[in-house]
């Protein structure tokens, strides 16, 4: 937040685990980006019929909701916290490991999981559930709250302290919306999807629209 007190409060960008039983959110481990990436890369896949077959009859059908994926780069840097050490304890012990851990914990299942599947194996059950994840939200916005299946992490350490703990890092997220095709209608996360999908249309009515005199025709040959 600026210093000035006139100023706008500005938003940031994250991402919140909810429970996939509850969708309580899971306040413990959700990440809050120190600061907003400068840039928002987006891909859409169009899902249609006849994208891959010679069915003509099929050509402007579509299967579902394309595929979203997302990609960011996210800055973490510790220097401002170590120019005031006694204020800032965890950073001067660890440096920015912390961070770094919560955002690397997103795309492990827990240590207990692991072990009570290693347990049930021990115990000759003969089938073993996988481990389910905490659905994931990527926040950006008020306007886009969107369900995700994080697809690529990639962490750059670029400055260290005398004890060797990273206090600057890029991170490179890679995301892909998880869709009422992925979720289901009646899960949170397909709501959530619904409302980013009619938002998506309420803005596209917004648009300003065009003319045919503006492409130069007059009419469709």
């Amino acid at each position: 937040m600026s210093s000035f007190p006139a100023s706008p409060r500005i938003l940031k960008a994250g991402i919140v685990p909810l429970d996939p039983v509850t969708s309580a959110v899971l306040a413990q481990r959700m990440v809050v980006l120190q600061y907003n990436p400068d840039s928002l890369s987006r891909t859409l896949q169009v899902q249609a019929v006849g994208a891959d077959g010679h069915d003509f009859s099929e050509a402007l059908r579509l299967k579902g909701p394309a595929v979203e994926t997302l990609k960011l780069e996210a800055e973490i840097d510790a220097t401002d916290q170590l120019e005031q050490p006694e204020q800032n304890q965890a950073a001067v012990q660890n440096g920015i490991f912390p961070q770094l851990a919560l955002l690397e914990t997103l795309v492990y299942p827990s240590s207990g999981q692991l072990q009570a599947n290693d347990a049930a194996l021990a115990a000759g059950e003969l089938e073993i559930i996988p481990i389910e994840a905490p659905l994931t939200l990527f926040v950006w916005s008020q306007a886009r709250v969107l369900p995700v299946r994080i697809t690529e992490l990639s962490i750059t350490e670029e400055a260290f302290d005398v004890s060797l703990n990273p206090i600057r890092a890029k991170v490179s997220l890679g995301m892909r919306v998880l869709s009422v095709d992925d979720l289901g209608f009646a899960n949170k996360g397909g709501g959530l999807f619904m409302s980013y999908l009619q938002r998506k249309e309420q803005l596209a009515a917004r648009g300003p629209g065009g003319t045919l005199a503006q492409l130069g025709l007059t009419g469709i040959p």
